[in-house]
């Protein structure tokens, strides 16, 4: 950018490195921008689809100033200020496949709204940089066209506001600035450098030249453009704003009007600590500044009595920087103290999450009997006096709190009705806790003659997935766990790929033929087996023929090759995982360093990209389409096709006749025709489904029905992850067909173990993806695949798909295994899906517990806060995922007793 280059180097600017604080997302820093207050990280959320801003901002100020603004770009403008532009026109900003459209439709107004005087506020908001980052990243061949764009674009307004100098009285102001950056990966939303650091240029003929040698750009505040801009509009400061006037760009005021603004400055920022901090007289900004005011009026008085001399210059000097520490201690202490929590609300959702873990921790032995059983017994506790006493002295606490408290609750807005419907659900939750533990506590007798709870004995493997689990709940206390939770995983599930190593040689090697036991904990000896005779059939854990299978060798069938490959699955398994790891750097304080997905997708390497992509895609057909039916095979192989297709229209991927000049376009046919195979197969896989499930109760149409659904979803899966995580899903199929051939079905695992294993590899693939826990790494350009507009619903499902296709493709592959054990473990998919939800239920209640007592810790915003949204969204998927599981196991439930 030349053009701006120069303004900066040698022009009448001022340039300032801008620090905004997380989430780096549109709507939260365009609030920061015009309230000077620090938002939430709901807002992130929200950001979909924002609602009016109500809070005092800059924008309003200048409305009721009775000052004309006009607005092109970024919708969400429009839709934060409804009402406050004399005249806009916004872009959908969702849509970032779209770097083109977005940014003419802001250009094509300039020419004419620059040659009229009938605005006071010019507010352009370009989109197409940033669309570039998230559908290519920031390394993209299409950056250098749009930032030399841009540098004409300020070229015309700066020259065009020059040539009207003479024509107004006052100097024109260009501001020049970022609302948030880009990551290394393109994306933004997270706390890297690169994302909160953004440039803010100030160019106006007020502004002294610079000369000399160039100084580094000072850091602050992106919440310090509103107060800046307030003051130099003559405007009120926002109510709420956190922010410190920028004291360069009044520079070439006199000392009276800079003691004045900054007098303002403190005065707005010791008001806000007073309506927040009872003890503000003690706040040492709060002392600070009232010094600085008594020695301002020492200089006023000075200055009144018209004293020029050197001691009313020292005098100002003095006062100015007593007012600068002051306000930059003021600014800070209430960057920290702004957060208002609703506490009342937070217990209220903490109470339910904890309810339903404690009545899931209560029911493993039922859950995980024989027959599955998980039923709740309501009509007992829910017509119990002591459920009306909870309902009524909850209702009391709710009526006393909400006419009590000062701050908004969201628990109090919401309406009678529904307050009392979470009233009584908090108290039946409660009434069904003590049931169930009054069964449990009261009568022993009944203990014993539980063969699940009798037969249970831990294996070493059982020990390492409770400590496993444990330890990975109990880290989720620390930031930096957090940050690099990714280690968690990858030191896990290497752990149990040596732990599986041992239980496969002591199996296969190194135990004698009649010692072979099976590494199910939860298996009936013959003597319990036989001891349930008098039960009924329904009743017990396995037939006569299951009893001889169990106690039979097993080596006996597997042959000595069969038994080799079991020993290096493990081993092949931990060398694909190292390989995983080098592809994608994530988390926080290594993501800088360069890895072999970086290489990968440099414009220099493309053609070793286009071929590790085709070899890939070749597998993933390969690993596949062994249980799938032909049609859905062809279907498959032109789907992979068509997502090579895809990737070569955009400008990933070349074909090998393909001149690597071509013009890129969107894809939007490619990626249509993948999605009609997409829907073909998930449809062929449905359809047998429902025959299983309605017209007979075939297994084998069941487990194929259920393996075509899974094979439409690995297609997808290919087509929405970049191309240089294709090899992910490879290394995700292999693993799965290695584990289910030589470990899962020769040892015969149990239903929980291999639930819990699915859940380890779900949760380790999810990084391997390049996820974190930082709203960063979300790859928005996978909502936008094959759409040729912004469409929400399909938008959120692809973006969401594409997150976490790693857990949901382990997930679903989970139900296909166990489908296929239904022969053996007729409760297989009961125990899986109570086991998973159970796996999600523990970190998710416990992380909440925790971020409500970490309320005020330093990384609220930048490590917690994101980490909390990615464990919502996780257990709304989870809740799908069990769903599917319920559905499935159908047939089941309807051969249960009554």
């Amino acid at each position: 950018m030349p053009y701006t280059t120069q303004l900066i180097e040698r022009g009448t600017s001022h340039s300032f490195i801008a620090e905004a604080k997380p989430p780096t997302v549109t709507m939260p820093r365009i609030k920061a921008l015009t309230t000077g207050s620090i938002p939430g990280f709901i807002d992130v959320i929200m950001n979909l689809n924002s609602p009016a801003l109500l809070e005092d901002n800059l924008i309003w100020q200048a409305k009721t100033a009775g000052k004309r603004i006009i607005f092109y770009g970024d919708d969400t403008w429009v839709r934060l200020f409804p009402k406050h532009f004399a005249e806009h026109d916004g872009t959908t900003s969702f849509f970032v496949s779209d770097y083109t459209e977005v940014d003419d439709n802001v250009t094509r107004h300039l020419d004419n709204v620059l040659k009229r005087e009938d605005w006071d506020l010019l507010i352009l908001h370009y989109l197409g940089l940033d669309h570039i980052g998230h559908l290519s990243g920031p390394n993209s061949r299409l950056v250098g066209p749009k930032l030399s764009e841009m540098d004409n674009i300020i070229k015309k307004i700066h020259t065009s506001l020059l040539s009207k100098e003479g024509e107004v009285a006052l100097p024109r102001l260009l501001v020049i600035c970022g609302d948030h950056g880009m990551s290394e990966t393109g994306s933004h939303g997270g706390s890297s450098e690169g994302e909160v650091h953004t440039p803010l240029l100030f160019v106006s003929s007020a502004f002294d030249r610079r000369n000399g040698p160039q100084k580094p750009a000072e850091l602050v505040q992106q919440t310090d453009l509103a107060v800046t801009l307030a003051i130099g509009l003559g405007l009120p400061i926002s109510r709420n704003s956190v922010g410190k006037l920028l004291l360069p760009v009044v520079q070439q005021k006199t000392m009276r009007e800079q003691l004045r603004y900054l007098h303002l400055n403190g005065f707005q920022l010791s008001q806000l600590l007073q309506g927040n901090t009872p003890a503000y007289e003690k706040d040492h900004g709060f002392e600070q500044f009232k010094m600085a005011e008594k020695s301002h009026g020492s200089w006023i008085k000075l200055y009144l009595e018209g004293n020029t001399s050197e001691v009313l210059m020292n005098l100002g000097k003095k006062v100015l920087k007593q007012y600068l520490e002051a306000i930059k201690t003021l600014s800070s202490s209430l960057s920290k103290q702004v957060a208002q929590y609703d506490l009342y609300s937070m217990v209220v959702g903490t109470v339910i999450v904890l309810e339903v873990l404690v009545l899931l921790l209560l029911s493993i032995s039922k859950a995980l009997s024989p027959r599955a059983e998980f039923e709740v017994p309501l009509s007992l506790p829910l017509c119990s006096l002591l459920f009306y006493l909870l309902c009524l002295l909850l209702c009391a606490v709710h009526v006393v709190l909400c006419t009590s408290t000062e701050s908004l609750c969201y628990f109090c807005s919401i309406s009678w009705p529904s307050a009392v419907g979470v009233i009584m659900l908090v108290s039946g939750l409660l009434c069904v806790i003590l049931s169930a533990l009054e069964k449990r506590c009261l009568p022993p007798k009944l203990l014993v003659k539980n063969p699940a709870a009798s037969a249970s004995s831990w294996s070493e493997l059982d020990v390492l997935i409770l400590a496993g689990t444990v330890g990975h709940v109990t880290s989720l206390g620390a930031s930096s766990f957090i940050e690099e939770e990714h280690q968690t995983w990858y030191f896990l599930i290497s752990t149990l790929c040596l732990a599986l190593c041992q239980n496969i040689c002591r199996h296969y090697f190194l135990a004698k033929e009649h010692d072979l036991q099976l590494p199910s904990a939860a298996r009936p000896s013959p003597a319990e087996v036989r001891g349930t005779s008098s039960r009924s059939k329904s009743d017990m854990d396995f037939s006569q023929d299951d009893l001889r299978r169990a106690t039979a060798p097993q080596s006996e069938n597997i042959s000595g090759s069969e038994k080799w490959m079991g020993l290096a699955t493990p081993w092949v398994i931990l060398i694909c995982c190292r390989l995983l790891r080098s592809l994608n750097q994530t988390g926080v304080q290594w993501a800088h360093r360069p890895d072999l997905g970086h290489w990968l997708t440099s414009s220099e390497h493309k053609a070793e990209l286009s071929l590790l992509a085709s070899v890939s895609l070749v597998l993933i057909f390969i690993l596949v389409q062994r249980k799938c039916s032909l049609v859905s095979k062809i279907a498959m192989a032109l789907g992979l096709l068509g997502v090579y297709s895809y990737r070569a229209a955009i400008g990933n991927v070349i074909f090998p006749w393909q001149h690597d000049s071509k013009d890129i376009s969107k894809g939007i046919i490619e990626a249509r025709f993948v999605y009609v195979f997409v829907l073909g197969i998930v449809f062929t896989g449905t359809k047998d489904l429902l025959k299983s499930q309605v017209l007979s109760a075939d297994s084998k149409v069941k487990f194929i029905g259920l393996w075509e659904i899974y094979s439409g979803l690995v297609l997808l899966a290919a087509l929405l992850l970049r191309p240089h995580n294709l090899p992910v899903l490879v290394f995700c199929l292999l693993i799965q067909a290695m584990m289910t051939k030589y470990v899962w079905k020769p040892l015969e695992f149990d239903a929980a173990q291999v639930t819990i294993m699915h859940y380890w590899f779900g949760q380790a693939f999810f990084f391997f993806q390049g996820n974190s826990n930082g709203i960063a790494s979300v790859d928005v350009a996978a909502g936008f695949v094959g759409l040729d507009n912004y469409v929400e619903i399909p938008a959120i499902f692809l973006t969401g798909f594409a997150t976490y296709s790693g857990p949901l493709l382990w997930a679903i592959h989970l139900l296909c295994y166990l489908s296929s054990e239904v022969s053996r473990n007729p409760a297989a998919i009961g125990h899986g899906c109570f086991c998973y939800a159970l796996l999600r239920s523990i970190p998710v209640v416990t992380y909440i517990i925790l971020v409500t007592g970490l309320r005020y810790h330093l990384f609220i915003w930048s490590v917690f806060s994101p980490k909390l949204l990615y464990e919502g969204v996780h257990v709304f998927i989870t809740a799908a995922v069990c769903m599917f599981f319920t559905a499935m196991d159908q047939n089941h439930l309807r051969k249960g007793p009554v």
